[in-house]
């Protein structure tokens, strides 16, 4: 199944994009989405599916796009 998945703050520079598309199995939550892309499990991260935020446990479809929302600091 493909997905585009778009990474934010420190994951976009952790990943050196701003999106890609992805292949993953079918019946995948977004949770292990991001598992399955090897991103820092120590990060709280949300997620957001085709733009409705969306808990870990959500599957995804064919054509989704992921998001994945890492806590943004500021001063």
């Amino acid at each position: 199944m493909n997905v585009v998945v778009r990474y934010f703050a420190r994951l976009r520079e952790l990943k050196g994009c701003s999106e890609e598309s992805c292949t993953f199995p079918a019946a995948i939550t977004a949770a292990a989405a991001y598992a399955a892309l090897g991103l820092p499990a120590e990060l709280p991260i949300a997620f957001a599916v085709n733009q409705e935020r969306v808990s870990g446990d959500t599957l995804l479809r064919e054509g989704d796009e992921l998001v994945f929302l890492p806590p943004i600091g500021g001063g």
